[in-house]
């Protein structure tokens, strides 16, 4: 790579001071302080912006940028889960991420039940506390400074054009940008819309709109609901403010001849439920819109940049996934320059950096599309099914395609995880067996005997970021399926590799593994375990096989559950 010419010169320049460009600073002060870092944001925070509410992995990289406790002591409501209305469905059903929130003092450490819920942020107060962190580890932080040209020599930037007249040289670039894509847009990076799903978001901000319910010290969950013509979203973002938005089709929103305005009034006075919500409430009355159809960039790395976040795609909102996806890919982007300056295999960790993104935005496209087809407004989504298995490498009907995803075919959100969006994988069956009205379907408990089926698989190495470090974990590879031996796949692998085992045998062979954990922990693992299993059978990595003198494992989805289950919310009068 040729040094960079003439210029104030970094090591890492990073447009954008969204969460995506503060995460990726933050941690690369973090771990590296010598490290010469700008961020160049060309408003001025605070700042309103759309995207409120977050999912749990979020709390954990807060964490280890040191701004947990900023977040938490500025008092943004605790996200236990979502209420539901969906589809043909007039029910309301809630998703849960802790069975039981208990009440306890605010502001609290990350630790315990905390691990596992999440916030709704207000952007324009989230920002800028990220923001400040990583100036306070050191990152010079321009705002008000907008990039107005992109220097090029084929695909290496060799510098950033002010539009202020200054100019920036860096032997990094990350363009955390959001939709603008500055960089993307400059190199020429094409992006696609795997999906039939174009919507408009129309939204505003309330004072004084009552919760739909709050639980313990600041706990709440948001609200998810069908409307004739799209979807409500209504998230509480503090004591008095709220988040109120409106997703529909851009074809609904054309024909309809209405203003936007309009159409969102329409859309809330329709909703007997948020009607109420907002009865002594008032609206700030700026109505904001924006196209919100799911992208995805044809690569998010070149010869000296990254993309994190929106610059390399989309994914439609209705599993809160924005936030979550551009903390995740931030701090990857992170990690891997870290780990590059180290000495570490560049052209492998920025092609495992590009992979894991586009793969995750593609999962959580996949996992909208498969919610979307549940609504009856987008029926003929399930037809789009087939190609999501297609891109796996599945050739399947579109019933078969449908019954893929409903049982759990968009598992690889993370390393080692069976999930997606703040589900497992049993919460992921209990959603399609609502959404289907079909009994979801457990391989587990149609054989009693498992044994592994690695014919034809191949080897290679993924990365696993912990602790400011890249490690490498083997993997194996069949066609597009891949499995990572870490976590519970391993586990399960680890156990069936001395040969075939009974579905007896495997349980007790894992209720002694965890059995240190203490019996309540024990057996969350041993269900954990046995839903890697069933991915693995799903996707041909263990064979399943029945001998009839032997007991089986019994899993079944029930309708309610812990974590889902109807609502049972009594709404403030």
């Amino acid at each position: 790579m040729s040094e960079p010419g003439e210029g104030e010169l970094y090591d890492v320049a990073i447009i954008g001071g969204g969460p995506g460009g503060s995460t990726a600073g933050a941690l690369l002060r973090t771990y590296d302080p010598a490290l010469r870092v700008i961020i160049l944001e060309r408003e001025v925070f605070p700042r309103d912006h759309v995207g409120e509410s977050q999912l749990p992995p979020i709390g954990a990289i807060l964490e280890e940028m040191g701004c947990w406790d900023a977040v938490e002591g500025a008092g943004f409501p605790i996200k236990v889960g979502a209420t539901y209305r969906w589809g043909r469905d007039s029910e309301l059903w809630d998703f849960e991420f802790v069975p039981s929130f208990r009440d306890e003092p605010r502001p609290a450490p990350y630790a315990g039940q905390r691990k596992l819920t999440a916030f709704q942020v207000d952007r324009a107060r989230y920002d800028q506390i990220l923001l400040q962190r990583a100036a306070a580890l050191g990152c010079e932080v321009r705002e008000g400074t907008a990039v107005a040209a992109i220097e090029r020599d084929g695909d290496q930037v060799l510098g950033l054009g002010l539009r202020d007249g200054g100019r920036i040289r860096a032997r990094e670039y990350i363009d955390a940008s959001g939709h603008h894509g500055v960089l993307r847009r400059a190199m020429g990076v094409e992006v696609e819309c795997p999906t039939r799903l174009k919507n408009i978001a129309i939204w505003d901000y309330w004072e004084n709109a009552a919760w739909a319910v709050e639980i313990g010290v600041g706990g709440t969950r948001v609200q998810v609901l069908s409307v004739g013509f799209g979807w409500i979203w209504f998230i509480p973002l503090g004591p008095t403010r709220t988040s109120i938005g409106l997703i529909c089709p851009v074809e609904h929103y054309r024909s309809a001849g209405r203003s936007a305005e309009a159409l969102y009034l329409e859309a809330i006075a329709q909703d007997d439920r948020v009607s109420a919500l907002v009865r002594g409430a008032t609206r700030r009355g700026q109505t904001e819109t924006t196209s919100d159809w799911s992208f995805l960039a044809e690569r998010s790395v070149g010869a000296n940049w990254m993309l994190v976040g929106e610059s390399a795609g989309f994914a439609d909102p209705i599993l809160a996934a924005g936030l979550t996806l551009t903390h995740v890919s931030a701090r990857e982007a992170a990690y891997s320059i870290l780990e590059a300056r180290r000495g570490g295999d560049r052209a492998w960790l920025l092609g495992h950096f590009d992979l894991n993104q586009r793969r995750r935005i593609r999962q959580h496209i996949r996992f909208a599309d498969f919610w979307y087809a549940a609504n009856g407004l987008f029926t003929e989504l399930q037809d789009h099914c087939q190609a999501i298995a297609a891109d796996a490498g599945l050739k399947l009907s579109s019933a078969e395609a449908w019954a893929w995803l409903a049982r759990g075919g968009f598992t690889n959100d993370a390393i080692g995880q069976a999930g997606i969006g703040g589900l497992d994988l049993a919460g992921m069956k209990q959603v399609a067996q609502r959404f289907t009205k079909q009994p979801a379907r457990w391989r587990v408990s149609e054989s009693n005997i498992y044994e592994l089926a690695l014919d034809g698989a191949a080897r290679e190495e993924l990365p696993l970021y912990r602790e400011g470090r890249v490690q490498r974990v083997v993997a194996l590879t069949r066609g597009e399926a891949r499995l990572a031996l870490t976590g519970m796949y391993k586990v399960i692998v680890d156990l069936l590799a001395r040969g075939p085992v009974d579905a007896q045998g495997l349980v007790t062979t894992l209720q002694r593994a965890f059995a240190r954990q203490g019996p309540q922990q024990a057996a969350l693992l041993v269900q954990h375990a046995l839903q890697a299993l069933e991915v693995m059978l799903s996707e041909g990595w263990v064979r399943g096989r029945n001998d009839p003198r032997r007991g089986r494992i019994s899993l079944e989805t029930p309708d309610e559950g812990p974590r889902i289950h109807a609502n049972r919310d009594v709404l403030p009068t």
